[in-house]
């Protein structure tokens, strides 16, 4: 189904296109083709809406946190905002500090995608991104895809392609409250991260290339564990982002687990799985909305958790990290589910 959302204050409208299959339902807008509700069946048979996010489309716009959009040409941090590419250095525009995040200025969460197709399961979302945007070269063609699949799983596929050679990353920037989304802290959720290292990053959550061991550290999820237990550690990484702001080396390859994420109040247990090598868990440290939110909530630092699935952060000044190159002749495709049901008593 396809309604109106709002108008921008450029006078443009936004849709809202709303899926169905089995006993999930999920909205999503064609402005940075971005998740607004995900309405999930909690353990007495209630649907609670699990993603934070606005009732207007404008309220996207005028906050940053960058709630449910999708995220591209290159999610998460580049340092120094420029790579080598090609034998040149591709120069972007700094947006955090001398760094550049998630592409930087007018990023895709902003913009208006166009309508590819709908149906009562699934919408497909595209983007043209022109040769020079934001710094990044070749003309980028994007498509991204939500697809309930009747068992519990929400799908987005994402797929890309290029006329130059060019880098590629997307994720989507969804904040999880498993509770509800208006129901506080996300503290409480039980967490379980398929992964046996994470990157270390400076100060500046830039990676330096190494890989750090998760065991006998607070950052170690490889046994269920409250996501608060350890969040108030005197730990270097999570003193220097106030919190889990770190990225995940999942296991293995392929489609496959990578977390698990139960909300103890309403008993709904989330898995992520995802194609990619990394899963960035952000705790929301800086969450402050400056206009108003969803059902009149409040969110607050911490009241939603992130499972942003993504190649490393900042891979394209890392030769050793998984090459994220987009060649003319290959085109980029990464699918990322996450899979909803009751947790075990």
């Amino acid at each position: 189904m396809e309604k109106k959302f709002s108008n921008l204050h450029s006078g443009e409208e936004a849709c809202l296109y709303t899926i169905q299959n089995g006993g999930l339902t999920a909205k999503i807008t064609n402005l940075g083709a971005t998740l607004v509700q995900l309405w999930v069946p909690d353990a007495s048979g209630t649907v609670q809406d699990v993603v934070l996010g606005y009732d207007d489309a404008q309220a996207y716009v005028d906050n940053d946190g960058f709630l449910g959009g999708t995220l591209g040409r290159n999610a998460n941090r580049i340092a120094g905002s420029r790579f080598p590419l090609d034998g040149k250095i591709c120069v972007l525009t700094p947006n955090e500090g001398e760094n550049n995040l998630h592409s930087g200025p007018h990023p895709y969460n902003v913009r208006l995608w166009t309508l590819a197709n709908l149906e009562q399961d699934s919408v497909t979302l595209t983007l043209e991104s022109p040769d020079g945007d934001q710094g990044f070269p070749g003309t980028a063609h994007i498509r991204v895809t939500y697809h309930l699949d009747g068992e519990g799983g929400l799908h987005i596929c994402y797929e890309g392609r290029s006329d130059r050679e060019t880098v590629f990353n997307m994720t989507n920037h969804s904040y999880f409250n498993l509770n509800g989304h208006a129901n506080g802290s996300a503290l409480g959720h039980r967490l379980t991260i398929d992964a046996d290292y994470y990157l270390e990053a400076d100060p500046y959550s830039i990676p330096t290339g190494r890989k750090l061991p998760v065991k006998g550290t607070p950052m170690d999820f490889t046994e269920e564990k409250t996501l608060g237990l350890d969040i108030g550690a005197d730990f270097t990484p999570l003193t220097d982002c106030c919190g889990y702001d770190q990225c995940y080396v999942i296991r293995d390859s392929g489609l496959r687990h990578a977390a698990w994420a139960v909300g103890p109040e309403t008993g709904i247990r989330m898995e992520v799985l995802t194609t990619l090598p990394g899963m960035h868990l952000y705790t929301a440290n800086y969450l402050a909305p400056k206009t108003a939110c969803k059902d009149d909530a409040h969110y607050q630092a911490r009241d939603a958790v992130c499972f942003e699935t993504e190649d490393f952060p900042d891979a394209p000044n890392h030769p050793d990290f998984p090459d994220t190159t987009l060649l003319p002749d290959a085109p980029y495709s990464s699918t990322t589910i996450y899979r909803f049901d009751i947790a075990p008593m």
